[in-house]
């Protein structure tokens, strides 16, 4: 089965909750949406935890726009990463906190070192992952992607500000011919983003004390834990 897990934003008790729910087996597949870090409490151990999950199930981890943001900040040099003047008003204190940051002698971001192992998690994330019926990205694609009717093509024009920051695409319908699945957006009433066939968004808002959800595909059937 195939798994997708939405932002979890240093929310490590809740992953640890949604991970032991989630019935996995051999061949199993977990896709994360990105978004790991800022805001919550512990963003390191969640990127540890993740790790740790690679070396028991097949995974997929997503770059999302705060992932973007921190590695901007840091220096680091790809057209994926921007918006580092923003990382630290959108909860980056928090991920700069748990690997330790303040309490160097001179915080500089420009001799700051990652965990190596958390270093090539960052550097390997991607921008998107297309598996069977569905097509996994952060935030979503932009209009003109989804007036296309293939959806290679609809990549290879996408934008990476819109895969890592639209927030007006998500109800859209489309021809691509697949669902697209997305986080990043929460609703108000923190629940799920329905709009079938098009896209599902599972940005339940799990910081701002919604729960954290993965939902199986093929069969559509949520987990979360609050």
């Amino acid at each position: 089965m195939l798994y997708a897990v939405g932002d979890i934003h240093g929310e490590l008790s809740k992953l640890d909750r949604l991970i032991e729910s989630l019935p996995l087996a051999d061949g199993d597949k977990l896709v994360f949406l990105g978004d790991y870090v800022d805001r919550g409490p512990d963003p390191a151990g969640v990127v540890s935890r993740l790790l740790e999950l690679r070396e028991r199930f097949s995974c997929v981890f997503l770059l999302g726009n705060h992932e973007s943001m921190f590695l901007d900040f840091l220096g680091w040099k790809d057209e994926a990463y921007f918006g580092g003047d923003a990382f630290l008003p959108n909860g980056g204190d928090r991920t700069l906190a748990s690997y330790g940051y303040f309490e160097a002698e001179d915080p500089d971001p420009r001799n700051f070192r990652l965990p190596p192992d958390h270093e090539q998690f960052y550097r390997e994330l991607a921008l998107s992952h297309l598996e069977g019926d569905y097509l996994f990205v952060h935030a979503g694609l932009s209009r003109r992607s989804l007036a296309e009717n293939d959806i290679a093509y609809a990549l290879r024009r996408a934008r990476v500000e819109d895969v890592l920051w639209t927030r007006s695409t998500g109800d859209t319908p489309h021809r691509l011919g697949v669902t697209v699945v997305y986080g990043h957006t929460p609703r108000n009433d923190f629940g799920v983003r329905w709009n079938p066939p098009f896209s599902i968004g599972i940005d339940t808002g799990a910081v701002y004390g919604g729960p954290l959800t993965a939902i199986r595909l093929p069969d559509e059937t949520l987990f979360q834990a609050a």
